[in-house]
């Protein structure tokens, strides 16, 4: 099994990036490829999607990504190509809010969930994901607080957005691109 792969994003379409690692490129299928940036040398922690029908690898930012990828390709009706499709429109940290809070209304907003599926998500998850809580001593990241604050966030909006990094080992700029996805979700 591949855990992650560690090379540039060579291509991106709008399902999926190529992954140069020198001699091979791998295709992985994302759920926002618009995210990887062309030329950038990036960690994907992959999914290998092995069915009778397809094979292929499914790939993610964060390992909290990954997981929350696994988690839903486990809800009885939903596989790999609706899972992506929902994580294209949130955040994991936001999804497993919505799990842990009988919220049906914000699954059924994501991409490929209709109110059945939000459902049985709920059914299936609830009481079953383990989120770390965020971390005081963890990075205090002030170049993205204080580009947020340069945007018009609020200090309690930036707040939030920077304690669902929680102790993640990211640079400022991944940092600054999840503060963002999970700002942009909030409004």
């Amino acid at each position: 099994m591949i855990y992650s792969l560690n090379g540039i994003i060579v291509e991106r379409d709008s399902e999926k990036i190529a992954v140069d690692l020198g001699d091979i490129a791998y295709e992985v299928f994302v759920p926002r490829p618009e995210e990887f940036l062309l030329g950038e040398k990036t960690k994907v922690y992959i999914h290998e999607v092995l069915t009778q029908d397809d094979h292929y690898l499914a790939g993610f930012q964060t390992k909290l990504e990954k997981d929350a990828f696994q988690s839903l390709i486990q809800v009885k009706g939903i596989g790999p190509k609706t899972a992506l499709s929902a994580l294209s429109g949130t955040t994991p940290e936001l999804l497993f809010q919505a799990i842990e809070n009988s919220d049906a209304k914000y699954l059924k907003k994501l991409p490929g969930i209709g109110p059945k599926a939000a459902s049985q998500i709920i059914l299936d998850l609830q009481g079953k994901l383990v989120q770390e809580e965020p971390k005081k001593e963890g990075k205090n990241f002030p170049e993205v607080r204080a580009g947020l604050k340069s945007l018009g966030f609020k200090a309690k909006e930036i707040d939030d957005a920077i304690a669902l990094l929680g102790d993640q080992k990211l640079s400022d700029d991944e940092a600054l691109r999840l503060a963002l996805r999970s700002l942009r979700k909030d409004r």
